[in-house]
């Protein structure tokens, strides 16, 4: 082979995963594009809501090409006249976990969602794709955005007072996470100024997050509700909440979600943010969380600071559960035809694409959930809601239960991924 063509190899390469250059095709500030995601367990349709200007990005000038492959859905944005992708992100969905359960099978519904980029300085073509059961992605919904159009809604935010928890360096290059109030009344701040700062020092505390602290900010957005706690439709209980969040989602006691989505964003457009956390003030067990969307978890439970962590774990690192002997309302939730995107789940269709290197050549795969394994990280039967054909790295794990001592390995991993990628 010719030298010529050797630096040619060399090159192609390094093309394919340069990043864009953030200053030639985005300003600093957010474009988000609303809609409803809708349809049955075969079919989902882009139903456009409105496309709003604000007034901070937060996500990473550097990284804006999302390489690894996670979530239920993506959306890319691509430079119109030079057809280029210029952005891209993964991200999870409710509708998409409905789309697993009995009720899709017989009805249609439709669930409020968001996808946030920076303000761009030319027109765009915007894809939503989404993740069919072969693994493959498929593109339903596609539109040009010009920046110029007057129907893109500027409007002032409202004046929610902002507290900041942590604050470690400019946006750009830190992991900006924000906490809303929900379920606390205007007397109740306080309480929730409080609970927020406790959650937050949970999470810094533990590790990896406890060795990356300085990659951290945290804010804390004060959301007054009319009344305290959350819905409770299986005891027959309704509070007049900001974001009106409730329990009994897909009729499971304790999932715990916020139906008002929009409320959830407009609030959170009052800072930088990367990821958003919704903190509900009731001392019942309960939580949520949604990749690259929206967590939620209760503030008094005594398993609050693990299931804080937990639902961390899905909204910001992409992780799956690991559990499968609980009640969930999904049904057959993962195609063991296929290798999962989840970084801590296999089928072993793809496990060379795993954490296959991270297990001792002597620990046998599959991994017998035996006590002398306790500690080793392997190939363990079970997970994602399903006890059969699917397998998780560790006996146990904060994403399997709250007795776990932490995150296993391959998801400590998982976590220190995610955060370089907003912070390096």
């Amino acid at each position: 082979m010719s030298p010529k063509l050797i630096i040619l190899f060399l090159i192609i390469p390094a093309i394919g995963f340069s990043q864009p250059d953030f200053n030639k095709y985005f300003r600093n500030n957010s474009l988000r594009f609303d809609f409803l995601l809708g349809g049955d367990s075969a079919q989902a349709t882009v139903f456009p809501q409105q496309i709003k200007q604000e007034p901070y990005w937060g996500g990473p000038k550097k990284n804006l090409i999302d390489n690894a492959g996670y979530g239920s859905h993506r959306f890319r944005v691509f430079d119109v006249k030079t057809d280029s992708l210029i952005f891209s992100k993964g991200f999870c969905t409710l509708f998409q976990e409905w789309q697993t359960t009995a009720e899709a099978k017989k009805t249609t519904r439709a669930f409020y969602q968001a996808v946030i980029f920076p303000f761009p300085k030319n027109i765009v073509r915007l894809e939503i794709d989404a993740r069919q059961r072969d693994n493959r992605f498929k593109t339903i919904y596609s539109s040009e955005i010009d920046p110029a159009n007057y129907f893109i809604l500027d409007e002032a935010n409202s004046a929610y007072e902002v507290v900041k928890i942590r604050e470690s360096g400019l946006p750009e290059n830190k992991v900006d996470l924000t906490i809303l109030a929900e379920g606390y009344t205007k007397g109740e701040m306080g309480k929730f100024v409080e609970d927020a700062g406790r959650m937050a020092g949970y999470l810094l505390a533990e590790p990896p997050f406890s060795e990356m602290q300085d990659k951290f900010n945290i804010y804390a957005v004060l959301t007054p509700s009319a009344e305290s706690g959350t819905d409770i439709p299986g005891e027959h209980i309704y509070k007049n909440t900001f974001f009106n969040s409730t329990y009994y989602t897909f009729d499971i006691d304790r999932y715990l979600r916020n139906k008002i989505i929009k409320a959830v964003y407009d609030a959170a457009a009052v800072t930088p943010y990367d990821h958003v956390y919704v903190l509900v003030n009731t001392s019942r067990y309960g939580g949520g969380g949604f990749y690259n969307f929206v967590s939620v978890c209760t503030a008094d439970n005594e398993h609050s600071k693990n299931v804080f962590i937990h639902e961390f774990g899905h909204g910001f690192a992409g992780l799956a559960d690991e559990y499968y002997n609980s009640s969930v309302a999904y049904e057959n939730y993962y195609n063991l035809a296929v290798e999962p995107w989840e970084p801590n789940l296999t089928t072993l269709v793809d496990f060379n694409k795993k954490w296959k290197p991270m297990v001792k050549n002597q620990t046998p795969i599959p991994t017998p959930r035996q006590a002398k394994f306790n500690s080793e990280v392997g190939v363990f039967e079970g997970g994602g809601y399903m006890s059969k054909g699917i397998y998780s790295p560790m006996m146990d794990c904060r994403m399997k239960s709250n007795e776990a001592k932490g995150f296993c390995p391959v998801c400590a991993k998982a976590v220190k991924q995610a955060i370089d990628f907003y912070t390096k």
